[in-house]
């Protein structure tokens, strides 16, 4: 008898020690979250997706990589609207090969816009992608790009906390442009409302974008904060002008709703 408790005990301290040691250590498990809602045109589409490409081949992006404990980092690109798509699953980059690798798979195709916009959403999803994949990073990183406040799915700031709850940072790259962009969609001061109520967590921060020549620039500048050995102070780059109140989390689904009032009237 005691020798069958010996053996239970045994396995049962095996086990969670076996499912451990499959893991995989990084210094970063980053999930890339990009806007590809319908607000988007196809051009802004593939200045994205190249924009990251040029980023992820700079000497800057490389040596951030370089500067890690383990020098090792796990990252995947996924596409968001009102639904997701993973365009690259879960990489190791540990080289400049397997950066090049990861850029060319960015710029090998392009797809359409999708419908809707749903951070809360896309926050959720990116969760459970680092909850469920194999390895285990000193940080956990989820860096969500768009064009406009949520205004689909559960409220945003629900998304977000039970993100942070799990130790996940979040950072933003909220795009202010306005070429091509249906205005009645746009929020001014878009980068408040990223700061008010999508980042979080420690040294989280929000860099945004004025103008799509500086997409790559801005990319390459957060890769590097997300890289880099250690994290970054809080930061934003406020914008200029305010139109609505970008602290009001709920401002998207308010958008949404007049719109809809807009399209349902005689």
């Amino acid at each position: 008898m005691k020798a069958v408790l010996a053996l239970l005990i045994a396995v049962g301290l095996f086990v969670p020690h076996a499912a451990k040691a499959q893991e995989i250590e990084v210094d970063l498990e980053l999930v890339l979250l990009v806007d590809v809602s319908r607000s988007m045109t196809e051009r802004e589409l593939e200045i994205q997706r190249k924009g990251y490409a040029e980023a992820l081949r700079s000497d800057a992006v490389f040596a951030a990589l370089r500067s890690g404990l383990l020098q090792t980092v796990a990252i995947t690109y996924v596409e968001w609207a009102g639904t997701q798509e993973v365009v690259i699953d879960w990489r190791l980059l540990q080289t400049r090969d397997d950066l090049d690798a990861f850029a060319e798979i960015l710029t090998s195709r392009f797809d359409p816009a999708l419908r809707r916009t749903s951070i809360s959403e896309a926050l959720i999803f990116a969760e459970f992608l680092i909850s469920s994949n194999k390895y285990k990073g000193l940080r956990r990183v989820i860096d969500v790009s768009g064009d406009g406040p949520n205004n689909q799915g559960r409220a945003v700031t629900v998304a977000r906390d039970a993100v942070l709850a799990e130790g996940i940072i979040i950072n933003g790259l909220p795009l202010l442009t306005r070429e091509g962009m249906d205005l009645s969609w746009h929020l001014d001061n878009l980068d408040i409302y990223y700061e008010t109520c999508v980042i979080g967590g420690p040294g989280s921060f929000v860099i945004p974008v004025f103008d799509w020549d500086d997409f790559a620039d801005a990319v390459q500048r957060k890769l590097v904060l997300e890289m880099v050995s250690r994290p970054p102070e809080a930061q934003i780059i406020p914008a200029q002008s305010m139109r609505l109140d970008p602290t009001d989390c709920l401002i998207g689904e308010k958008i949404w709703r007049e719109r809809r009032r807009y399209w349902d009237s005689p």
